[in-house]
């Protein structure tokens, strides 16, 4: 949205069907919210190319046409309206203008840093999982209390993500990034030095504070340093190629490490990647600067704390059941807090989260795939490595590299799509990501108790790594596409949230289906061997199903929502683009 002449003008996509729209037309006025304030609107009529190019730099329209847009909105405001909105925008980019801004000298550096940023938060999910065991045994864990490893790392990675991007768009965003590195780093060494339980969880939890601050801004950075186009594109192959394939790797690196030296080292490994992303960043990303406006508190209060407790009663599904009282009554709480903070948004004058953002029918299909996908994804790793080695015999090391060609698929997978997504636009690779991961999920439910690696695990994981680059690439250059810049880390916070609160309702739902289908099996003896491996067989399997499911949903959502815009590689330069009708 973009003040012009004697009112504002809007990409149709983001308020065609929004209710407020329909009651200007019925009332004859409303209101809009800009750069944080409220302004008073009346008179919608529908605008071509035209007037939209006066309104808007190039760059938008390019990103604009990219995903769909022919159509814009003008609506008027009154003078005295008018003239504040202008003097707003006028101090923003005074403001702007005035800060140092430096683009990095090469591109490849910058990606680096971002990917190896993005790499170190990813890696943490998974790595400490093959290492439960053995920090169980050092550190005397009682077994109730070994989830809070994991747990204590979800909850603040999950809770605080909204609040870590929007941080960087009001600070800025290098700032931010070097801050979540260093407070990353100096969790991971809290982490290896732990001599107690207690100890061990709370450098967990500085961990988890670190990587919700490091994993918007390094996406939103990412948007800000490469140009819309084939840049980008080849910039989120990569990035999504680390963020897809970084569990499998996190699982390989953790039986490596665990199997030849200590659980210790999965903590001290982030150490030196930690200070060479704080001391490379000045030098190759570039200075942004923070957007005017104020931090969203009561907003930032509630959103933190309902997604946190959100975490933590579907982390507690896994070890508990859904009937448990405390599991029941954490995730009433989740709710209650999150309703309150959706309304308390509707109403802010300078909201944490923007409502708007979801009136982007593209941009709000890439967070739901991405809730899909993230939930598939996350629980078929949780119980494929359990069914490797609890039934096919595999140790924590030879099960680690079973998963190292899925890491190789989504490369594949990243590569083609960054490739496709110029020419196609996201629809295609995004639709054809999802349904792929479903086939690949599906394939793997056929699994049986004597299961050959080759022929029944390595072909459903080459199919659904392929889908999931393909999935990752498309979701996040469709988050970010048309995103206003002091709004990039915002977007961007909500593609993980949508990841990390997936793959905790993902591993909660598998994890139950599959017992409940495991003790199901076993209502009656004998318990040989055998039996319990058939059981536990006929469980894995039963979840792999859902995770079928999970991830065809999110192939019909992506189908239905997603846009499916000419080429922009078929349209000529920005000025030769035809007036929508």
């Amino acid at each position: 949205m973009r003040p012009l002449g004697d009112g504002f003008v809007i990409p149709r996509t983001f308020s065609h069907n929004a209710a407020w729209y329909q009651n200007i037309k019925a009332a004859g006025e409303g209101r809009i919210t800009y750069l944080g304030s409220s302004y008073r609107v009346i008179e919608p009529e529908v605008v071509g190319y035209a007037t939209a190019r006066v309104a808007f730099p190039r760059y938008e329209l390019l990103q604009f046409r990219l995903i769909g847009i022919n159509e814009y909105l003008r609506l008027r405001a009154t003078p005295d309206e008018i003239n504040r909105a202008h003097g707003e925008k006028d101090q923003m980019d005074k403001e702007i203008a005035n800060t140092p801004r430096t683009m990095p000298r090469n591109l490849n550096l910058a990606l680096f840093v971002i990917a190896l940023a993005q790499l170190m938060v990813v890696l943490d999910v998974a790595i400490v999982n093959v290492a439960l065991p053995s920090i169980q045994r050092e550190l005397h864990f009682a077994a109730t209390d070994l989830e809070w490893v994991v747990n204590a790392y979800a909850i603040a990675f999950g809770g605080l993500l909204l609040l870590g991007g929007r941080t960087g768009d009001l600070f800025g965003r290098r700032r931010m990034f070097i801050i979540g590195a260093l407070l990353f780093t100096a969790g991971s060494l809290a982490g290896g030095l732990a001599t107690s339980s207690t100890y061990l969880i709370a450098a967990r939890a500085a961990q988890g504070v670190g990587a919700a601050i490091l994993a918007p801004t390094a996406l939103s950075l990412l948007a800000a340093t490469f140009p819309q186009g084939a840049e980008r594109n080849r910039a989120l192959g990569v990035y999504s190629a680390v963020s897809a394939g970084g569990g499998g790797i996190g699982l390989l690196m953790g039986g490596i490490i665990t199997n030849y030296f200590s659980w210790r080292w999965i903590m001290f490994v982030n150490v030196p990647i930690g200070l060479l992303l704080a001391f490379a960043s000045p030098r190759v990303l570039p200075r942004l600067a923070g957007a005017p406006g104020r931090l969203d508190l009561p907003g930032a209060l509630t959103v933190t704390a309902g997604v946190s407790l959100l975490v933590y009663g579907l982390a507690r599904v896994a070890t508990h059941d859904w009937s448990d009282s405390v599991t029941r009554a954490t995730l009433a709480i989740a709710a209650m807090l999150l309703v309150t903070f959706t309304a308390l948004e509707a109403r802010g004058k300078h909201p944490l989260l923007p409502l708007r953002i979801f009136l982007n029918r593209n941009r709000t299909g890439a967070y739901g795939l991405s809730l899909a996908i993230g939930a598939a994804l996350s629980g078929m790793l949780f119980l494929l490595t359990l069914f490797l080695q609890n039934v096919l015999g595999f140790s924590p090391l030879q099960a680690g590299f079973a998963f190292l060609p899925t890491a190789v698929g989504v490369v594949v997978g990243a590569g083609l799509t960054s490739r496709l997504i110029g020419r196609t636009g996201p629809r295609l690779p995004m639709t054809a990501g999802a349904l792929l991961a479903a086939i690949g999920m599906f394939w793997l439910s056929a699994v049986g108790v004597q299961a050959n690696y080759v022929t029944d695990v390595l072909g459903p994981l080459a199919v659904l790594s392929v889908g999931l680059g393909m999935a990752f690439v498309s979701t996040s250059a469709t988050a970010i596409a048309g995103v206003e810049p002091i709004e990039s880390g915002l977007a961007s916070a909500l593609l993980n949230v949508g990841r990390q609160l997936g793959g905790s309702l993902g591993i909660a739902v598998m994890g139950t289906i599959a017992t409940a289908v495991t003790r199901s099996e076993l209502a009656t003896p004998p318990f040989t061997h055998a039996a319990v491996n058939r059981a536990l067989t006929a469980g894995f399997s039963s979840a792999f199903e859902v995770a079928g499911v999970i991830a065809l949903a999110g192939f019909v959502t992506a189908l239905a929502s997603i846009r499916h815009p000419r080429p922009a590689a078929a349209a000529g330069p920005i000025d030769d683009i035809e007036e929508a009708a």
